[in-house]
């Protein structure tokens, strides 16, 4: 890898192109302020700075981008000249690295934009070239915290590199949000092994998988799921000194806001607090000890489905991650193959060239038809499924910022 920063060098002077100044909170929300005094903290779920300015109050303390979201923010064409008069920078590189360079310039650009114009912590995720690559994702992971190590979360995808990346910056001081989780166990195994800052459930996905499947309401798994990892995530803070918190990710309904009091953090995008402040009256309360009733469709088999794994963990799966814990593999591989001879094959499993297709094909809710069959013999589960598909549409949306950067630079 290169080791000029030339990205580094010249943020200052990009930064100050941007007229940001410091915008003061909006006056507190009840809706924000109930929510926080259960024990959540609120984050803002985009890097839109006109959304921000409109939903900013004094509860907000971080915002969240991902790549869709920066994505979004630079296919609106606010970095086109930044790119083009930035390209020559690059030359000397190849040319798959002077497209991730530039989206790198990018994507702390913008999250320093965010902290200039309102303080607080800004998760920044890599680039999906290296959601495999345990030395990327360290070197990039490093960048991004000199840059801002007081502002910057560094956001790693939930992969075998991923959680060995991630606990090698946890080692190094830099605080990270692993992202696309969708299980306690996966949200487990995590905590023990890769320590970081956070960890999330996207809820929103496993009610949307549920419905759109016809296997069951939206409402109610990605609930459940979303607290019994925070009683997981609380057992090992009490247990075993791990600083790990939980984020409740996805939120597709405003309606969702009270049954998610509690949870350490909910990132809560534009559209669901808009519609959440004009429409909640409360009360609002803990929801921690709640039971979410879960309803499926007739003839629905939930021991083939298998959905339980969404929020249970089972003895194995317990004695294997605590091992994992102060056992750190050397490689993904190593990882992968402990998990295999445990008898935990599902976690990471090995697909086909065919499924790898599928996931791709599906996008971020796969198709339950398609995977059933392996599903019900625990070849793979549904919180693998709704991960490997979060990263095919994250490496979706980063392409078509790639793409736009391409189409700049060669103009």
């Amino acid at each position: 890898m290169s080791t000029q920063p030339i990205p580094e060098q010249i943020l200052p002077e990009l930064l100050n192109r941007f007229d940001d100044p410091k915008v003061n909170a909006n006056p507190s929300q009840p809706l924000m302020k109930a929510c926080k005094e259960t024990g959540s903290e609120i984050w803002l779920d985009t890097g839109d700075m006109d959304a921000i300015d409109r939903l900013i109050t004094p509860e907000v303390s971080a915002m969240t981008t991902n790549n869709t979201l920066l994505n979004k923010e630079v296919q609106k064409g606010i970095y086109d000249t930044v790119i083009r008069e930035n390209a020559h920078r690059f030359d000397e590189l190849p040319p798959q690295k002077r497209i991730v360079e530039i989206a790198f310039l990018l994507n702390a650009l913008h999250a320093l934009r965010l902290v200039k114009r309102y303080g607080g912590m800004v998760s920044v995720e890599l680039h999906t070239d290296v959601t495999h690559d345990v030395d990327g994702i360290v070197h990039y992971g490093q960048r991004f915290h000199k840059i801002a190590p007081k502002n910057f979360l560094i956001k790693i995808p939930m992969s075998p590199s991923g959680l060995i990346g991630a606990r090698k910056l946890h080692e190094m001081g830099i605080p990270v949000n692993f992202t696309l989780l969708f299980s306690v166990r996966q949200n487990m195994l995590a905590s023990l092994l890769a320590q970081p800052a956070f960890t999330n459930v996207f809820m929103g996905r496993i009610g949307a998988y549920m419905s759109d499947n016809h296997l069951g309401e939206a409402s109610g798994p990605g609930e459940k799921t979303v607290h019994h990892a925070q009683k997981c995530l609380r057992t090992l803070r009490n247990d075993l000194g791990l600083k790990t918190k939980l984020i409740a990710a996805s939120i597709r309904e405003y309606t969702q806001l009270p049954a998610l009091c509690g949870i350490d953090v909910m990132t809560i995008p534009e559209k669901v607090l808009t519609e959440g402040l004009q429409k909640l009256s409360g009360p609002y309360h803990p929801m921690n000890d709640h039971d979410f009733h879960i309803v499926y469709e007739p003839g629905v088999a939930t021991s083939e489905i298998q959905i339980d794994k969404l929020w249970s963990v089972s003895e194995t799966e317990k004695r294997v991650f605590r091992e994992l814990q102060n056992n750190i593999p050397d490689n993904a591989w190593e990882l992968v193959d402990i998990l295999r001879e445990s008898g935990i094959p599902d976690i990471f499993p090995h697909l086909t060239p065919i499924e790898e297709l599928f996931i791709t094909d599906d996008g971020k809710i796969p198709r339950h038809d398609r995977w059933a069959s392996i599903i019900s013999r625990g070849e793979t589960a549904i919180d693998t499924l709704l991960t490997l598909g979060g990263v095919a549409a994250f490496t979706k949306d980063q392409k078509a910022l790639d793409e736009r950067v391409k189409k700049l630079i060669s103009s």
